[in-house]
């Protein structure tokens, strides 16, 4: 039998007290939060945290998770961990169509949310997220939007450069986001092809984090979109037979930012020999930035005003301590991977919750993305 313990009753916002973490879900994404909260104490000055309780819906495997990811408990009845006074924060890293539902709950039971992206599988399931956010922060319970790349070191350091005026005005950016785990006709279904259950296949899943950072590296907002999407295998072999495909296997979009920047998106997860390249290159009028995901520690940059004989792409390897979030890592020069950019995210949560302020990416961010999303389908559509 568990027998709950009282939290103390400043925990939402205390610099001493104890937070009580539940994480809903225990496979890829569960396992990566998992893995955030095993280990964010050990490389940041975050307010203490309990790994309380794990969800899931078979008993057996979220068990399993529980003893192999460090939590103490584990259960398959996400409703009644919002009863508990000892959980404080619930992370939500369940399949798109629940992420309304057990957010909104867990708001509205007090609980601060971190939230995998994308925010919501429609729009109006992301507007009715972000109002319920809105009204919970204003009783001090915060909430984040998982788009975790925005922890990325070389991300971080060219927004950095973007807004010192490193590229001068950003004229255009290209941004494809390519994987090719679904490139074999005979991969089997999965919940991420069914429309009721992920809302979208390539643009939730990978044109969300694409979008959301034209939003932070230019810290501009997309205000216009022309697109296509395509699905080139329409049926998957499923557990009772052939099953349609019924989400999108990539898109193409060109969009508008607000400061007049104009972005190409692209992504897929056909491209075959392609694994997570996250690839982003802006070209401004005083210089340039590439980056890839698959090389996370490195970003060029191109100077215009350097001498012609010495102009060219320049790496920069992103493992110092003077740059974003290395302070709280390796010696310079060692190199920081994937699974990092999950516990720096946590870290930021944290002190968002000790200093009672917003965090970011605000679920009003997710929203922002939720709607490019909307108008690329509808475009695509029209």
């Amino acid at each position: 039998m568990t027998t709950t313990v009282p939290a103390p009753a400043d925990a939402a916002g205390s610099r001493t007290a104890t937070l009580g973490v539940a994480v809903l879900g225990y496979s890829f994404m569960g396992k990566a939060h998992s893995n955030a909260w095993r280990n964010v104490g050990s490389f940041y000055d975050s307010p203490a945290i309990e790994q309380k309780v794990i969800v899931g819906r078979d008993a057996a495997q979220v068990e399993d998770a529980a003893r192999r990811y460090g939590w103490q408990e584990s259960t398959t009845d996400w409703s009644s961990v919002l009863e508990r006074d000892d959980i404080h924060i619930v992370d939500i890293c369940t399949p798109g169509h629940l992420h309304a539902e057990q957010a909104i709950a867990a708001l509205q039971a007090g609980k601060h949310v971190l939230l995998e992206k994308p925010l919501a599988n429609t729009v109006a399931e992301a507007e009715e997220l972000a109002a319920v956010a809105a009204a919970a922060r204003d009783r001090g319970v915060q909430s984040m939007v998982a788009f975790n790349y925005r922890r990325l070191p070389a991300l971080a350091q060219a927004r950095a450069m973007i807004a010192d005026g490193r590229v001068g005005d950003v004229r255009q950016v290209r941004i494809s986001y390519l994987q090719d785990w679904l490139a074999d006709e005979r991969a089997p279904m999965t919940w991420r092809l069914r429309r009721e259950t992920a809302g979208s296949g390539a643009l939730g899943d990978l044109a969300s984090h694409a979008v959301d950072q034209v939003h932070f590296l230019l810290d501009a907002q997309v205000v216009g979109v022309s697109g296509t999407v395509n699905t080139f295998v329409t049926e998957r072999p499923g557990p009772d037979g052939p099953e349609p495909v019924t989400v999108d296997d990539a898109a193409w979009a060109t969009l508008h930012t607000a400061s007049g920047a104009v972005v190409s998106l692209e992504v897929s997860r056909f491209a075959t020999g392609r694994k997570n390249a996250l690839q982003i290159e802006v070209y401004g009028s005083r210089g340039a930035l590439r980056f890839d995901l698959e090389r996370l520690n490195e970003l060029e940059y191109f100077a215009s005003d350097a001498p012609g004989t010495e102009q060219g792409f320049a790496r920069i390897l992103v493992t110092e301590p003077q740059h974003p979030y290395l302070d709280a890592w390796w010696p310079a020069g060692h190199t920081l991977g994937w699974d990092s950019s999950f516990t720096s995210q946590a870290a930021d949560f944290l002190d968002a919750i000790r200093s009672n302020r917003a965090p970011s990416p605000s679920f009003e961010d997710g929203l922002r993305v939720q709607q490019v999303l909307g108008a690329l389908e509808a475009s695509a559509a029209n």
